[in-house]
């Protein structure tokens, strides 16, 4: 359709920077699809580079068509589809559209204006194919008859310059120019006509537009000669200028054109008839041939079409006939509610984002003129978020304040767009932004100390408490695992005692637990999340190990190592409550479970003597008779109050007797463990009865030296509770005390058998066993011992005179 010369002559391209940025191409219509335009980043100066991560587009102002496009990687702007400029501007003078170059980041909107260029693709077209025309005969020379004017989509250069007609001998041709500029033909007679000579007369009209090459259009002319009627209809006015409001209803009267006609009869009659118009056009309104009354038809826009121009043709009942143009213009009024673009959005936004934040790009259009398209925009006031203007109809959402995921994870904001017009309209659109979690919160633990209590001789492996901590935080940021912070207890390390799982907090016992080796401690726990960089607190557990009786008492004194048994001399004049001796034994556990109860299971004489139950002291029940047994035999059990109790037995010998003449009966005490070895024994006494004096004098020095430190001799491994033979635990009993008073019982021995031992008590008043395990004796404890050994000292000498005589 266009030739190469002609493309050519159109190629070379107009280009304007404004004074904001803005830009304009001229280029001629019907160009191919990927036609090159221009170089708008060359011309705008923006860097091609960075056009797509700039996000860099053509958008297409209200509801057009998107007609060009641009190359991110040269820059270019191109032909997006055809571009008819008849179909797009009509018959417009000129044909611009806009369309806006948009990027982000920042946001930039450069404006171009497209002049779309008319070329010469329209042939010149005749409203009809043949021009039927009454002329009377009665014509003068030089009449002038209009013709029907040929119509070209095209403009300016490239419509109808010119008309022709063949040559004939009736006519000639003259073309003539309105107040529009338009271009119309009429035929003027040179020649009188004459009806019984010829009554037809047949013409071939050219019409000619100024494109290169040219084009044209040829419509034929049927010319009836008749009687005369020699006035063509008048227009009252050349042009009707009217105004109407968009939206006018159907039937609404928009102008009445009228005309003339000087004849009379069937001559001067008139009617009216649209010319060459657009087709739509005959869609939106509607003519009356009669009375040219001009109404409303379809909706009438502004939006879509501002202007309309009408030609109107005014024909007599011959056909002489007449032309006027009615312009309407459309007035504006709100009938569009502004529209609400979200051109870009940013979500899930990070809850560290920084105040001021760009989180989406809106654009508001509104398609209305003036002030009805005039509008403001803004958001609800509970969010921290705010509009920013922009450029032109733009706007930047900014975060107004700090985000908290764990307050508010997601918000619906609601954009309001109101215009200005009267009454205003208004629109409104939501958007659902969401916040993306960070490692922000740390785990926390619901308790500030946690506090495990453990029974002694637990099964290794099973739970002794359960920690929890939470975090606020999401997914992987808020999984919490548990571990043991290291350290040691009691030399050792926390693992060696416990373990802990990590995803549940439990802890477990690795080993069993010994009350009387650890009674308590403490470890931490620390709590981390899985964040990047993850987040960890601690928490103190304290472990207390609560004892269990797994202890029987051990019974001190009598001693119970050996094969040997311990005497303890009654005097026969021991009056009733008399303290005869004391059982002295400790528990290894605490509380309850060492309180210890005395009890005699068995004696020789049952009502003879009783037991303290809390003390182990041995008292006379009554006064020593002479029918009393000299030998007496006492079993002793002492038990625990723990649960299921725990017991120990000794056993004590007692011998009722005033002085040691009477020990050699105490071989019958010994007899049931060696009656041939005390038999032996005795006879080696009487032998060695002249040596007891000389034994004497070492008792007395022994004696001496025993006043200086502690009297404590040994036969036998019957001994006075030596120091060394406490366990090491036994002093530390957490106050339940296994002993009211602290007794000492040192041996006195005599020379005799070894199977003839006894002893003498006597009670030392301390109140408890000493920390450092020894027994310890006041002062009074030891005036007591030195007036014992005088009166031992009298009662060997009694018993040895006694011997020698």
């Amino acid at each position: 359709m266009v030739h190469e010369g002609f493309c050519l002559f159109f190629s070379i391209l107009f280009v304007a920077h404004t004074a904001y940025g803005d830009v304009s191409y001229s280029f001629p219509e019907e160009m191919k699809r990927g036609y090159v335009i221009g170089n708008i980043a060359k011309d705008l100066g923006l860097d091609v580079n960075r056009l797509p991560s700039r996000k860099a587009r053509i958008d297409a102002e209200g509801n057009r068509k998107r007609y060009c496009d641009i190359n991110l990687n040269t820059g270019e702007l191109t032909v997006a589809e055809r571009i008819d400029r008849e179909g797009l501007c009509g018959k417009k003078a000129a044909c611009v559209f806009n369309q806006e170059l948009v990027l982000e980041n920042p946001l930039e909107l450069h404006r171009i204006s497209l002049i779309v260029e008319d070329i010469n693709d329209n042939n010149p077209l005749f409203g009809k194919d043949v021009i039927n025309m009454e002329i009377r005969e009665s014509a003068d020379k030089g009449k002038r008859f209009l013709l029907e004017e040929a119509n070209d989509a095209d403009i300016g250069q490239n419509s109808v310059q010119s008309y022709s007609i063949q040559n004939n001998e009736y006519f000639v041709l003259s073309v003539q120019s309105n107040s529009l500029g338009e271009k119309y033909a009429e035929i003027i007679l040179k020649k009188d006509l004459d009806r019984e000579q010829q009554q037809e007369v047949n013409l071939i009209l050219t019409a000619v537009d100024g494109g290169t090459p040219p084009r044209s259009g040829t419509v034929a002319i049927h010319v009836t000669v008749l009687d005369a009627n020699d006035n063509a209809p008048v227009f009252s006015q050349d042009i009707y200028k009217v105004s109407l409001p968009e939206n006018s209803p159907v039937d609404t009267v928009v102008v009445t054109v009228s005309a003339t006609d000087a004849d009379e009869g069937q001559n001067g009659e008139v009617m009216f008839e649209f010319g060459h118009v657009e087709e739509d056009y005959k869609h939106l309104f509607y003519l009356d041939r009669k009375t040219g009354v001009i109404r409303v038809k379809g909706p009438i826009d502004f939006e879509e079409e501002a202007t309309f121009n009408l030609r109107i043709i005014a024909k007599d009942g011959l056909g002489l006939t007449s032309y006027s143009n009615v312009l309407i213009g459309v007035r504006d009024i709100n009938d569009n509610a502004p529209i609400i673009v979200v051109k870009s959005l940013h979500s899930p936004i990070p809850e560290n984002a920084l105040p001021g934040t760009e989180v989406g790009i809106i654009n508001v259009q509104d398609r209305d003129s003036d002030n009805n398209g005039q509008v403001r925009c803004s958001i609800q006031q509970n969010v921290p978020f705010k509009l920013v203007p922009s450029i032109k109809n733009y706007y930047s959402l900014v975060t107004t304040g700090e985000l908290d995921r764990e307050l508010l994870s997601d918000y619906n904001i609601t954009i309001t767009a109101t215009d200005e017009g009267s009454p205003p309209l208004s629109s409104t659109k939501n958007i659902h932004l969401t916040v993306a979690d960070v490692n922000d919160n740390p785990p926390v633990f619901r308790d500030q100390n946690y506090r495990a209590n453990v029974q002694e001789n637990n099964k290794p492996g099973s739970s002794i408490c359960s920690v929890s901590a939470t975090d606020p935080d999401w997914r992987q940021n808020g999984t919490v695992v548990y571990s043991l912070l290291s350290s040691d207890v009691s030399g050792a390390p926390v693992s060696s005692f416990l373990s802990i799982n990590g995803d549940t907090g439990v802890i477990h016992a690795v080993r069993s637990f010994d009350y009387e080796q650890l009674k308590s401690f403490k470890v931490l726990v620390l709590a981390r999340d899985n964040g990047s960089p993850s987040l960890s607190s601690n928490v103190t557990v304290s472990v207390f190990i609560t004892d269990e009786n797994d202890n029987s008492p051990q019974i001190l004194y009598p001693s119970l190592e050996g094969n040997s048994f311990m005497t303890e001399m009654v005097p026969k004049a021991a009056q009733a409550r008399s303290l005869v001796s004391k059982v002295i034994a400790v528990d290894a556990d605490s509380g309850q479970n060492a309180w210890l109860s005395y009890h005699i299971v068995k004696a020789t004489d049952p009502g003879l003597f009783t037991i303290g139950v809390h003390s182990g002291e041995i008292r006379t029940q009554r006064d020593i008779s002479e029918s009393d047994s000299m030998k007496q035999n006492l079993i002793v059990s002492v038990r625990d109050n723990g649960q299921p109790s725990l017991s120990a037995t000794c056993a004590l010998y007692l011998l009722i007797s005033d002085n040691l003449a009477e020990v050699p009966e105490l071989k019958d005490m010994s007899r049931d463990e060696s009656s041939s070895k005390l038999t032996f024994y005795l006879i080696i006494a009487l032998v060695s009865v002249s040596t007891f004096f000389l034994t004497f004098i070492i008792i007395i020095l022994a004696v001496r030296f025993c006043r200086r430190r502690k009297p404590r001799l040994l036969f036998d491994g019957a001994v006075a509770i030596p120091s060394a033979y406490l366990p090491p635990n036994y002093a530390e009993v957490e106050g339940a005390g296994t002993l009211r008073s602290t007794y000492n019982y040192d041996a006195y021995l005599t020379t005799g058998s070894r199977t003839s031992d006894f002893k003498f008590v006597r009670s030392y008043n301390e109140g408890t066993l000493t920390a450092d395990l020894t027994l310890k004796k006041t002062q009074s404890a030891v005036d007591d011992l030195e007036g014992l050994d005088a009166e031992m000292s009298d009662s060997f000498q009694a018993l040895f005179s006694k011997k020698i005589t």
